[in-house]
């Protein structure tokens, strides 16, 4: 072969190269084009739920069943974000999930459309006690998510024989320093408002009440050892302390992990039952995959599935009996329906009446405080006095050795 056919077959070969690796890249590109459009082909839902409240193996299920949508999924720490967000954002979000509070105030802003509840298969076994609630009578708005009530967890290996069954037992000075209050104003509020005035004042207007239950709050303090929320669980299950205010659902986990005899129970004048639901706001775009997705949520086995991973209680009346005798028996997590008739869900408050609540609380908060920083600081001055007059006595001492040891010499 001669230097000229070689050099043709070279170039063969290279043509023959570069065909294939166009036609390599090509389809490359094609490949990649194919995957972008069938992203983009899929129909964004943006959810928008609290920080680990939901089994992440759902929204999964959720997408496979339902291949059109990509689930966009936020999260927020408080409903007070979440508000913010909200308002703030051009996000379309397509499901909320709030607290009943924060469910009225959006339902007095407009911020909600009314659900279709045709288009929720499984709304009729949602637990009935959980609907036609004070924040949306009518259940026009909401579709219950998890609930729970408020109580009070208690030691008996420190209370003994003692029965725990009021608000009352919290301001008892025989649990001086074992005693933990929630550091939140509509919870901590509102049982003062039961304790002074009843049941039906846990969403007080008038500012003399609201004022009164602040008052007593200030009162209280010198018996509580500790204020706080999340941080307070492991003191209870270590066994520290005889009482604790706390929600069922992390009651729940307590008494479980605890190796001490615990107990929750919802005091006998009536409490808080917190109900947290699926909304739809008005700035959706995909309303229809809201709906698809909260129905998908009430099913049976994935509200069971949500209920086992949070460990709130479910108010799908099926799930609820997939879970098991553990949890079906539990007054914690599943109270008898005399229990709930006894207790009322917040609603959203006027800014004018929550100036009154937050000035009372600032006032009962800060006022303790600085009570105990000047103690403190007291005492603080006293050490500082003994240390001067220390310091001086042995400089004194000092001089005299060696004013004497001159003489001497």
């Amino acid at each position: 072969m001669n230097h000229s056919e070689r050099y043709a077959k070279g170039r063969v070969g290279k043509t023959v190269c570069r065909i294939a690796c166009l036609a390599l890249t090509a389809v490359m590109i094609f490949g990649l084009l194919a995957g972008l459009t069938g992203c983009s082909s899929k129909q964004k839902l943006f959810v928008f739920n609290w920080g680990d409240y939901i089994d992440p193996g759902t929204i999964k299920e959720f997408e496979k069943e339902y291949p059109q949508y990509k689930v966009i999924y936020d999260t927020f720490d408080t409903n007070e974000t979440m508000y913010q967000k909200l308002v703030s954002t051009n996000t379309p979000y397509d499901v909320l999930i709030p607290s009943d509070y924060m469910v009225s105030r959006l339902i007095n802003e407009n911020r909600l459309q009314k659900i279709d509840l045709s288009k929720i298969t499984n709304y009729g076994k949602i637990r009935n006690e959980l609907k036609n609630t004070t924040f949306d009578p009518q259940n026009e708005y909401t579709v219950p998510y998890m609930w729970g009530t408020l109580g009070i967890i208690y030691n008996k290996e420190k209370t003994g024989d003692d029965v725990i069954d009021s608000w009352d037992d919290l301001w008892d000075e025989k649990y001086k320093d074992s005693i933990i209050m929630l550091d939140s104003i509509r919870d901590s509020m509102a049982i003062a408002l039961i304790k002074l005035y009843g049941l039906d004042e846990i969403n007080c207007t008038d500012p003399e009440k609201i004022a009164a239950a602040g008052k007593l709050l200030e009162e209280q303090k010198k018996l509580v050892a500790l204020y706080g929320m999340d941080d307070i669980k492991d003191p209870m299950i270590r066994g520290n302390y005889a009482m604790c205010v706390h929600y069922s659902g992390d009651a729940y986990a307590i008494i479980d992990e605890s190796d001490h005899d615990l107990e929750y129970v919802i005091p006998k004048e009536g409490s808080n039952k917190w109900i947290d639901c699926m909304v739809i706001p008005t700035v959706s775009k995909n309303t229809e995959g809201a709906y698809l997705f909260i129905d998908f949520m009430s099913r049976t086995d994935i509200a069971a599935k949500n209920a086992e991973y949070i460990g709130y209680s479910t108010p799908q009346t099926e799930a609820m009996a997939e879970l098991g005798e553990g949890y079906i028996d539990s007054d914690v997590y599943n109270p008898s329906d005399e229990t709930l008739s006894n207790t009322k869900e917040f609603i959203a408050l006027d800014q004018s009446v929550m100036d009154h609540y937050n000035t009372a609380w600032e006032t009962f908060r800060l006022t303790g405080d600085n009570e105990n920083t000047g103690v403190n600081l007291t005492w603080l001055y006293i050490v500082i006095a003994v240390l001067i007059v220390g310091v001086i006595v042995f400089f004194v001492i000092r001089k005299k050795k060696r004013d004497k040891l001159r003489y001497d010499d």
